[in-house]
């Protein structure tokens, strides 16, 4: 790991109190926080107390992982080298508070579990809207100025449930020990708020918490982590508040941006940037108003950020002459990326189709084409679970949970881990478990599904007592699968010809990427122009500061026109 600047070391070296670090893109933050945690645990020597260091990915906390290995081999013996604890922020308070103790705050005989949704229980839980009835699984929390509200989403709109009616759904469904995503974080604070003895147990293990890409933190963790602090948590927040992006979930950068006003907490800033070159960090400085430092210097080849207008039927004509941009510029295909505000231009891009086939089988399609066509193992399995628990006769509430969450069995079913393999097995088996995407799918595709799944369920009931539903052929209707395959030559023939990566900003989020194409709509380029003063606006400068050789901005032709003056007065040139 190469040597630290001054800045970054000012970090590390940092006395031991809560510090607030405001870095910007590209500055080396994982390596900053985990040197700190290092050193850290170094001052700490072979006090009992735990140093947790959080985010917000997988892949950020195995990085950490990795880094913090290597650099702990230099610490001396008897520092407490392994009282580290590295994840992420829901998975240390899943961890530690919700599933030992989460179950008595929620009034349950058993240890909570996770419920995805699936789960034919949940028809019973279900709450008002104008419209219709939705299942608890859309309900979502906040915490808007110190008090909690219920909501869920309706066209990218929130809209508010009564609390009273909100509270007793809520309470319902834990009294089953089930919780979801959203519901968990909030009977963690629950638990915290109700049990003082748990809060000083939780603050006595863990005295020193580091929080990287702090600007996700939303509403709800933001009552958890106060709660700890306020009990006496030492607790260092790093990050960028510029790329707050999650605003629905109040996660917009807000409690970073502020915490060094709260009293006893040192702030530090971290102004250079590693990643990008010079005209690019010049163009994210008059977005959000910073004065940050390229480290870099500009290279011989053709770099910087320019603008461009595309039409919506040409799409392929726009990415075509964005990776002839690519090669002039040196820049690596793998590590570039077609990025865009959301799900719906991402899909419209890539030509996605929805996934073919109904009901269960719809969920095997959808399994199939991930594992075939993207490698996607995991989000296959998980799919399988689910598709499998929706063929069975009363399963048991939170089997999806404790097939595809290792380590969160429910109590009432220990083997848990045999049938997780079962499940895997079947998922990777395109012979003998669930048939290849490339097969015809309403002929042969759908009969060896059907066929495979009867031997697969068979083999549930006589291992697990898991007993089929009755009617599986009515089940496993191959009602709209089409008369050929789910994933044809054709997707194998535009992934190798087309293999530059289209995404959405969220997705790349942290990411280091050569170069990048960002496709708006008028509307969101007029906002990333205007600054990150919201959350598209953010979502914009996200997407700029992935860059570290190439920027192009597109907008629609039609308005070019308009935009061009404030593209220029930003920094941009324009494609040729």
């Amino acid at each position: 790991m190469s040597a630290l600047t001054p800045e970054q070391q000012a970090v590390v070296d940092a006395p031991m109190e809560p510090l607030c670090v405001i870095a910007c893109a590209g500055s080396g933050k994982t390596k900053t926080a985990v040197q700190r945690l290092v050193q850290m645990r170094r001052s700490l020597g072979n006090t009992r107390g735990r140093v947790a260091l959080l985010s917000f990915s997988n892949v950020a906390v195995d990085t950490f992982r990795k880094a913090y290995d290597v650099l702990a081999r230099d610490l001396p013996t008897g520092v407490g080298r392994d009282r580290v604890e590295i994840d992420t922020l829901d998975g240390f308070i899943t961890s530690n508070i919700l599933r030992p103790h989460g179950h008595r705050t929620m009034g349950a005989s058993q240890a909570a579990y996770l419920v995805t949704g699936s789960e034919t229980f949940l028809s019973g839980f279900t709450f008002k809207t104008p419209s219709f009835p939705m299942r608890i699984t859309e309900l979502h929390v906040a915490f808007v100025k110190g008090q909690e509200c219920f909501y869920y989403r309706r066209n990218d709109e929130l809209e508010l449930v009564a609390n009273a009616a909100a509270r007793d759904l809520i309470g319902r469904l834990g009294k089953t020990g089930a919780y979801t995503h959203d519901l968990g974080r909030y009977w963690v604070y629950r638990a915290l708020k109700e049990r003082p003895e748990l809060l000083k147990v939780v603050v006595r293990r863990y005295p020193h918490i580091l929080i990287d890409e702090a600007q996700d933190i939303g509403s709800v963790h933001q009552a958890i982590l106060l709660l700890l602090i306020d009990a006496g948590a030492c607790v260092t927040l790093i990050g960028d508040p510029n790329q707050g992006i999650y605003d629905f979930a109040g996660a917009d950068g807000k409690f970073l941006s502020e915490y060094h006003e709260r009293p006893g907490v040192l702030q530090y800033s971290l102004k250079r940037n590693f990643r990008s070159v010079p005209r690019i960090v010049s163009l994210a400085n008059g977005l959000c108003g910073r004065d940050d430092v390229a480290e870099r210097g500009a290279p011989a080849t053709p770099h910087g950020a320019y603008f461009t207008g595309y039409k919506r039927d040409q799409h392929v004509k726009l990415i075509t002459a964005f990776q002839g941009a690519l090669a002039v510029a040196g820049a690596d295909l793998k590590r570039s990326a077609v990025l865009c505000r959301g799900r719906g231009l991402t899909e419209a891009i890539r030509g996605d189709a929805a996934p073919a086939g109904q009901g269960s089988v719809k969920v095997f399609a959808t399994a199939a084409v991930l594992r075939d066509q993207k490698n996607d193992f995991q989000n296959a399995f998980q799919r399988v679970a689910i598709g499998v628990a929706a063929l069975l006769d009363k399963p048991p509430h939170g089997l999806v949970s404790c097939i595809t969450q290792a380590g969160a069995s429910p109590a009432q079913f220990p083997r848990a881990r045999a049938l997780r393999r079962e499940i895997w097995i079947f998922t990777r088996d395109a012979k003998a478990g669930l048939p290849s995407a490339f097969l015809t799918a309403d002929t042969q595709w759908h009969s060896q599904l059907v066929a495979n799944v009867r031997i697969l369920l068979n083999k549930l009931q006589t291992e697990f007592g898991l007993t089929p539903a009755a009617n599986i052929g009515l089940k496993l209707k191959k009602t709209g699968l089409p008369n050929a395959a789910l994933l044809g030559t054709k997707d194998l023939a535009d992934e190798k010809a087309a293999p530059l990566r289209i995404d959405t900003v969220h997705q790349a989020k942290g990411e280091s990427l050569d170069a990048v194409l960002y496709m708006t709509l008028k509307d969101h380029a007029q906002e990333l122009l205007a600054g990150v003063g919201t959350e598209v606006g953010r979502i914009g400068y996200v997407a700029s500061t992935r860059a570290r050789d190439l920027l192009w901005v597109a907008v629609p032709s039609n308005a070019l026109n308009d935009l061009r003056p404030l593209f220029e007065a930003k920094g941009f040139q324009e494609v040729d």
